[in-house]
């Protein structure tokens, strides 16, 4: 399985979610997991994903993610699960 972490960062507005997981949807990426909160204003949303299913590669997702993002007022960045666990591991 190909997990991926992404994440979405920006001032709440309607629809965030929606956007996003529209995107996911039609390119064949599945939600493992999913955390969301809004702090006096604020999105935060963490989700792991399962991209085994899409044709799409990584930089290719990776970019239309954040231009998704640009064009709703958010930053949504992307990694590959092995990154992230390395990333952080002591």
């Amino acid at each position: 399985m190909k997990k991926t972490i992404i994440t979405v960062v920006g001032k709440d507005t309607v629809g965030i979610i929606a956007r996003v997981c529209t995107y996911l949807a039609d390119n064949g990426i599945n939600i493992l997991d999913i955390s969301q909160t809004i702090v006096q204003g604020y999105f935060n949303m963490m989700m792991i994903v399962d991209s085994n299913n899409t044709d799409k590669p990584f930089g290719d997702m990776a970019d239309e993610l954040g231009e998704l993002g640009e064009s709703i007022g958010v930053v949504i960045k992307c990694q590959k699960e092995e990154i992230f666990d390395k990333m952080h591991r002591i």
